[in-house]
């Protein structure tokens, strides 16, 4: 594909393109519907994408060469229906892109070979078929080596488009080692009247490899029969084994009345309370539980079978909660929350997109909170507006914050002092709408939710 040189400006994206198609997530604080609109957007062809103005973007320090080496769509496994995007990983020099709602969801994870960043080629579809009227949009991949299985492991959430279908949520389990050929080795079934699992992290610990799942009402649905948080043993992926679940009530100040979705906090507010998601660090010593107005919960889970509550982070009484997603710096000591806050009118709040907060916490039982990163978006409050302003997921390379932002694109960020944040640069797409961001050492991935896979890497040669 031809690379695009990139013109550099502070020129944003001032509006979304609609189409027919709204695509649903989660309800979040809403549990009368299976899905909330992640707003709408145009999915384009390959040959609509020629057409898109050149992306726009701005950068210093690390970030001041980055160039958009190509774009492209995912295919149509279906003739006729194209598929839309949501979350991607590396591995290995492939990129595993998960899939959104549009046009009836199976869309499966896209392998894309990424040898040459400039031409990604799309080289296999897994999770597409394995359980009808769901949706597949997060997966990790990861190298693992235990008594059952050797090799690359992908585990894919799966959440159904209605939770009220006749089929099952949960993740998938497949074997990547050859990435042009995933075969299935399991699934894990969550309570059948949940929306399934919404987002999961993958690692190893010593020849265990565990999944963390997170369950949107899960406790609420269940009636606590099964809980939003589980931790799962996939050491053997066709046997997944369930080892623990969080109960909030662990948490001081949760009562023990809890029904498994909402709680009074200390000033008296109703707040809403599920794991949206959760991430872990390396060799899976503790957990990093986004519990939306419950902060992010960190446990002690070096016992996987028995972990420990540490401690959570707090929101001020004027703040809505919506701990959506985090990430750790400079080695563990940082903690990133990111507040996907997508109704920024309403009453006894901040009128407020959601924004990004960074946390000390040498101290895990006592997160202390250094900064608050806000982009010029959050506090553009219009009526009608869903989604496109808020703060969406964090990545982390050394000292350089990524955060995925719709329509805002990538922001980066320079956390070197995390007390004072400063914005390093953004890349924003024409028309774009970005739902993910990975950063690998060779190039940024995005995930744009109408255009598909967007690669950066850096320009080192003069514009041509």
């Amino acid at each position: 594909m031809k690379k695009k040189n990139l013109f550099v400006t502070t020129t944003l994206v001032s509006a979304l393109v609609f189409s027919a198609f709204a695509p649903t997530g989660f309800a979040h604080d809403d549990l009368d519907t299976s899905g909330l609109e992640k707003g709408e957007v145009t999915v384009f062809t390959n040959e609509q994408l020629e057409s898109l103005a050149l992306p726009k973007v701005e950068g210093s320090k690390n970030v001041s060469n980055l160039t958009e080496a190509a774009q492209v769509q995912i295919k149509q496994i279906r003739e006729g229906v194209q598929n839309n995007t949501a979350d991607v990983y590396a591995h290995k020099g492939f990129a595993y892109m998960g899939t959104h709602t549009a046009n009836g969801g199976n869309g499966g994870v896209r392998v894309f070979d990424l040898k040459d960043p400039s031409n990604p080629v799309e080289v296999s579809v897994f999770a597409n078929d394995d359980v009808p009227g769901t949706w597949q949009e997060k997966v990790i991949v990861k190298t693992v080596n235990t008594p059952h299985f050797k090799g690359d492991l992908a585990v894919v959430s799966v959440q159904q488009l209605s939770r009220t279908a006749d089929t099952s949520g949960g993740f998938l389990l497949y074997d990547v080692t050859d990435p042009y050929s995933p075969k299935k080795l399991g699934f894990w079934e969550v309570y059948s009247e949940t929306p399934g699992t919404h987002e999961l992290y993958l690692e190893t610990q010593g020849d265990k490899a565990l999944v963390f799942a997170s369950n949107p009402y899960a406790d609420y649905y269940s009636h606590g029969e099964e809980k939003d948080f589980q931790i799962v043993d996939v050491s053997n992926p066709a046997e997944p084994e369930t080892l623990w679940e969080f109960d909030p009530r662990m948490v001081e100040g949760v009562p023990d009345d809890f029904n498994g979705y909402n709680w009074k906090d200390p000033q008296g507010k109703s707040r809403a309370v599920f794991n949206h998601s959760v991430m872990v660090d390396d060799n899976a010593q503790y957990a990093y539980v986004s519990m939306w107005d419950l902060g992010t919960v960190i446990l002690d889970i070096k016992d996987p079978e028995n972990p420990v509550y540490l401690g959570r982070t707090e929101f001020a009484s004027d703040q809505q909660g919506s701990a959506h997603s985090s990430t750790l710096a400079q080695g563990g000591n940082l903690l990133i929350e990111t507040r996907e806050v997508y109704v920024p009118v309403k009453p006894g709040y901040e009128q407020s997109y959601g924004y990004t907060r960074i946390f000390d916490i040498k101290d895990k039982a006592n997160p202390k909170l250094l900064s608050e990163f806000k982009t010029d978006l959050v506090d553009n409050v219009e009526d009608g507006v869903t989604f496109a302003n808020t703060v969406h997921d964090p990545k982390v390379r050394g000292n350089t914050l990524y955060l995925s932002h719709y329509a805002g694109g990538v922001y980066m960020v320079d956390i070197t002092n995390p007390s004072k944040p400063v914005q390093i640069g953004q890349y924003t797409p024409d028309r774009g709408y970005v739902w993910g961001v990975f950063v690998d050492k060779n190039y940024v991935l995005a995930s744009d939710m109408g255009q598909g896979l967007k690669v950066l890497t850096k320009n080192n040669k003069a514009a041509e």
